[in-house]
């Protein structure tokens, strides 16, 4: 009976090291729709070109959760954006006009010291604010100054995310610091209604995303950051460096994604998600496939 007890547990022993168990790569990502289908492009090409097996947290958070979470290793790596993660995260100043070069290698130092963290290389395409109004507001400005200059004596009402009132440096208090806006009132919304709102009238001005399909489906117009208030913010994989020396091939398949995704690229899968109805999931598989970087199994 101690010979079987024996034997079974050796079998149990070498299953669990010989097969069963892939080892675990956790990706999440933000709330809104271009963070729905990012994390399963990663994913997609992960388990593609390693043995990996990847596993989705999908909309965990804005980055004031997401940060600590890849810092403590609930999570292994998600797509942050270089502006956001050096203002937001390391708290550090942009310079008008700051490269995007300049800005990615900033934030990639300051996150290997501080989160034991690396930013791999940029994803091709950069997702950053533009004030937004709807044609028939009877608003006319096509940069920011030409908003701030507007809203004087107007009774505006300025709408955008929770986070978007929190950010230090690159949020809604230094934007009117560097920009003279007098709006009467502002209010949270959540990312995914915010271009209702505005369309709607609910409120006068949001701080859409440029990659949004959202601009072009309601019609809203854009304006032009003249000051350069805001930093770059080019779309880059962050990954735990322990992972990364554990697991190093896992850097080459991420980095095959290397400058694959243009705006337009971004542009068109998010309006296939927001207005088409498709998965993120699909809109990510058929990208990859038309890219060559996984096959076409189907």
């Amino acid at each position: 009976m101690k010979r079987f007890f024996l034997s079974t547990i050796l079998i149990v022993v070498l299953l669990t090291a010989c097969g069963g168990g892939k080892q675990e790569i956790i990706i999440s990502g933000k709330p809104w729709t271009e963070q729905f289908i990012l994390p399963y492009i990663l994913g997609l090409v992960i388990e593609e070109h390693t043995d990996y097996q990847v596993t989705y947290k999908d909309g965990l958070g804005e980055v004031a959760i997401l940060t600590p979470a890849i810092d403590k290793g609930e999570i292994d790596v998600y797509v942050e954006y270089t502006g956001t993660g050096l203002m937001d995260v390391l708290e550090e100043e942009t310079e008008p006009g700051e490269s995007s070069e300049s800005v990615y290698e900033r934030v990639k130092a300051g996150y290997e010291e501080a989160y034991d963290v690396t930013w791999l290389e940029p994803l091709g395409f950069e997702n950053t604010y533009t004030l937004a109004y709807a044609k028939e507001s009877g608003i006319d400005a096509t940069t920011y100054s030409d908003l701030a200059e507007y809203s004087k004596g107007k009774e505006m009402v300025f709408g955008a995310p929770h986070a978007f009132y929190e950010r230090v440096g690159e949020g809604y208090d230094d934007l009117v610091k560097a920009y003279p806006f007098e709006f009467s009132d502002t209010k949270s919304l959540d990312p995914n209604i915010m271009y209702d709102a505005v369309k709607n009238g609910e409120v006068d001005v949001i701080p859409g995303f440029t990659t949004d399909s959202r601009l072009q489906l309601f019609d809203l117009v854009t304006t032009e950051d003249d000051l350069q208030f805001f930093p770059k913010y080019d779309a880059v994989p962050i990954v735990r460096q322990e992972l990364l020396e554990e697991m190093p091939e896992l850097a080459d398949a991420i980095n095959k994604l290397a400058g694959q995704i243009s705006e337009e690229d971004m542009l068109q899968m998010n309006a296939r998600v927001d207005i088409d109805d498709e998965k993120p999931e699909e809109v990510a598989r058929q990208f990859l496939i038309e890219k060559g970087l996984i096959p076409n199994e189907g």
